[in-house]
């Protein structure tokens, strides 16, 4: 727990400014060598830190991680760096190759059942669906984020997930559920030291506040925002609190401070791979514009267009619907398939029970019959084939629990089931040796009795 707790103050540490590149190899050279799962994870996540400063630089980062994950046979990188690939798809206005890769990352944290993967895959795709506004889709997928977010210490997805949720629910226009959530977010921000999205928290602090019309808690909030994501240096952030202002003062009717905050939204992600953020403000621009001045309506409108093309072009918008077709249809086969293979073990678990007991019923008899004269290899052959049963059967019963506690892993399943045995041999040599002792005393009593009856038997005839 110690060394888990300092890769999570190391991984806040780096995500607040340390240069990745003085650290990186230290690190990798960490990554190779760490067994433990999560102490790897934290490893791993910290060198992917450019996310909302510099995508591209983060996805090339990404990756080249991938390789030797994926060479290594990694699961717990391979989510990692799959799901930051789809993460930086999605800040390009990519959202068909952002789904791609984010159902890839779910994929391979379903095969480690690890809840920290999980609750980091099933934030990514609730992400795109919100981004899709599939509001049904997105609210289900964070819901399971926070699931296996809460079999986990808090981290920053826990943190996103419960800002995403709010997200979500303001979409929906549920005000309490999303305040609830914003907060949530807000106070985990803070317990753990982890900032880099308390902007977008305040941010969204600041529309609840809009939409209940606490017009002075609302600007306050979205000044907060500005300047959080003013320290953090990120374009993405930054945009966006300049627009949620904007937003504010459009909503209000005071059009020169809207035109103002939206033209530096624009200004500050124009240039940059954040390129498609331009199409709120500019939208909010066009309108503001289109009666009065003809020419600043046109520029507006040109950026409008370019901007929402790469972001909303109607193939794009089918192959991602195509994608959620296809992945629900894997999910449900998945689900048939692990419905079956539950139903044999449960069938496979009554049938060894069925043979143990009617082994069981075959010694007892053999061992309290008072007439039968019975073989020591007949015990010990149906003890051997008891035994194997009864492993058989805790093996069956355990596997469940065992592949969850060491995540897959043969060897220490293998260890595990060497474990069992070891216990069961010697438990079964004393039971044999005691069920043969009590046979051959059974036996004597059995050839005693005979011996007598044919005593009695003669001395009645010479009489």
């Amino acid at each position: 727990m110690k060394k888990l707790l300092t890769l999570v103050c190391l991984f806040t540490a780096i995500r607040h400014g340390i240069s990745q590149n003085e650290i990186a190899d230290s690190i990798w050279q960490k990554v190779a060598t760490e067994k433990n799962d999560s102490a790897r994870f934290y490893l791993i996540f910290s060198m992917l830190t450019e996310s909302e400063t510099n995508p591209v630089l983060d996805m090339e980062n990404a990756e080249k991680l991938l390789v030797p994950c994926e060479k290594s046979n990694d699961k717990v990188g391979q989510v990692l760096c799959i799901g930051c690939i789809g993460y930086d798809y999605r800040a390009f206005g990519n959202t068909t190759k952002s789904l791609e890769y984010n159902m890839r990352a779910y994929a391979v944290a379903e095969e480690t059942k690890s809840p920290r993967l999980l609750s980091a895959a099933a934030l990514l795709l609730a992400q795109n669906y919100l981004d899709l506004v599939n509001y049904p889709k997105a609210l289900a997928y964070n819901t399971e984020s926070l699931r296996y977010a809460s079999k986990v210490e808090q981290n920053i997805f826990t943190i996103m997930s419960y800002q995403n949720m709010g997200e979500v629910y303001l979409g929906m226009n549920k005000i309490d559920s999303a305040l609830a959530c914003s907060q949530m977010a807000y106070q985990i921000s803070l317990k753990t030291g982890i900032r880099e999205y308390l902007g977008p928290v305040y941010e969204q602090l600041g529309e609840i506040e809009s939409r209940m019309k606490n017009s002075t808690l609302a600007i306050s909030y979205f000044n907060l925002a500005l300047d959080e994501a003013i320290k953090s240096r990120s374009p993405k952030f930054t945009s966006k609190s300049f627009y949620a202002i904007a937003d504010y003062y459009y909503k209000n009717n005071q059009n020169d401070s809207a035109i103002a905050y939206a033209s530096k939204a624009i200004a500050v992600v124009q240039h940059t791979a954040f390129f498609t953020m331009t199409i709120k403000p500019a939208k909010m621009l066009l309108d503001i514009y289109r009666n009065g001045n003809i020419d600043s309506a046109f520029k507006y409108s040109e950026m409008h267009r370019v901007a929402n093309d790469s972001l909303y072009n109607i193939k794009a918008i089918q192959d991602a619907q195509l994608m959620t077709f296809e992945d629900e249809a894997r999910r449900e086969e998945l689900a048939v398939a692990e419905n079956g293979a539950e139903e044999q073990r449960k069938a496979n678990i009554e049938y060894a029970l069925m043979a143990l007991g009617i082994i069981s019923i075959i010694v007892v008899f053999l061992l309290l019959s008072r007439s039968v004269v019975t073989s020591e290899r007949i015990i010990e052959f149906f003890g051997v084939v008891a035994l194997l049963l009864v492993f058989e059967f805790l093996n069956l019963l355990l596997h469940p629990f065992l592949e969850k506690m060491t995540h897959h892993s043969p060897v220490i399943m293998l260890l595990a089931l060497v474990c069992i045995a070891a216990i069961l041999v010697p438990l079964h040599h004393k039971i044999e040796k005691w069920a043969t002792h009590r046979l051959i005393e059974k036996n004597k009593a059995i050839r005693l009795a005979a011996a007598k009856k044919t005593l009695e038997k003669l001395d009645k005839k010479e009489k």
